[in-house]
């Protein structure tokens, strides 16, 4: 594919204005976690896209949806091994046409990807291929080498917890947004306070599903167990309360330069009520404004 051949781009909207982040690396090593950050910062997110594809992708985007300007797409090893050979200049056209351009690998020591790999039970990609999977890491390495080559960024993922990985993703494109992004979360108190949480509400105090026999498989996300939830008074009563504290002082934080804040909440067992006000918060706040991201510790 030459430049040539590259779309041009609506001429309506300034490219300056759209931020394309196309996330790659090691499988295994985050990618999907990263997306899903994204996803909440409100991009539009596509997975295993053709490298051909992302020009007519960016025009689809703002032509279909004008309020997207953000847009972050993975490519991995399932792409076709040309893709990797075309992508630097379709990134190169994208960004000389005035786009913001990123490119981001994922990466990950291989001992720490064959204990992922182990203890989820996922095949590789390259497996179909009849590598064992320390052969398919070094072949895989090797396909994205000239991916890594080019990055503007390589994020190491071997010591990251899921919640670590998406709170460095989501705060190094939080200036994409506009405002303050808020981290929602959800987590047990019999499992110890979140280390990185800036204000911690405590819902212990109001009635618990987990009493009951046909809701204590479920969690907060499930509608059973938001119906019953949804029935108590005093759990409107603490959402109400504490919608109203941070609707007052979240300002104040914004005004202090302030760019992420985690608000966490929790129960006892981090399944039910926790979750379920996490979600109901993060809904309450993304009516209201962009960069709200959702968390739940003892569900991920």
């Amino acid at each position: 594919m030459s430049d040539n051949d590259t779309p041009l781009l609506n001429p309506l909207v300034d490219p300056a204005e759209i931020h394309l982040i196309v996330l790659t690396g090691m499988s295994g090593g985050g990618k999907t976690v990263a997306l899903r950050a994204l996803e909440d910062l409100e991009f539009y997110c596509v997975d295993n896209l053709p490298s051909a594809l992302l020009p007519q992708l960016v025009n689809a985007v703002i032509e279909g949806h004008s309020k997207h300007r953000r847009i972050a797409v993975g490519v991995d090893v399932r792409n076709r091994g040309t893709d990797f050979a075309h992508m630097p200049t379709v990134l190169s056209g994208l960004a000389a046409a005035g786009v913001q351009v990123h490119l981001i690998f994922l990466d990950c020591r291989d001992e720490v990807l064959i204990k992922r790999y182990s203890e989820t039970r996922r095949r590789h990609p390259l497996a179909a291929r009849g590598l064992s999977l320390a052969d398919a890491i070094a072949e895989e390495r090797k396909l994205l080498r000239p991916l890594m080559a080019i990055a503007e960024k390589v994020i190491d993922s071997s010591e990251l917890n899921v919640h670590q990985l998406r709170r460095l993703v989501a705060t190094g494109f939080a200036q994409a947004t506009e405002g303050l992004t808020l981290m929602f979360q959800s987590f047990a108190f019999r499992r110890g306070l979140p280390l990185d949480a800036d204000f911690v509400f405590d819902a212990r105090c109001l009635p618990n599903p987990h009493w009951h026999a046909h809701l204590r498989p479920l969690s907060g996300k499930d509608a059973p167990v938001r119906d019953f939830l949804d029935a108590e008074p005093l759990v409107g009563e603490y959402f109400v309360d504490t919608a109203r504290w941070l609707d007052a002082w979240l300002p104040r934080f914004e005004q202090d330069d302030r760019s992420y804040l985690t608000i966490s909440v929790g129960c006892t067992g981090g399944r039910h009520r926790s979750v379920y006000l996490v979600e109901k918060l993060a809904a309450y706040y993304r009516d209201r404004r962009e960069g709200v991201l959702t968390f739940h510790r003892e569900l991920e």
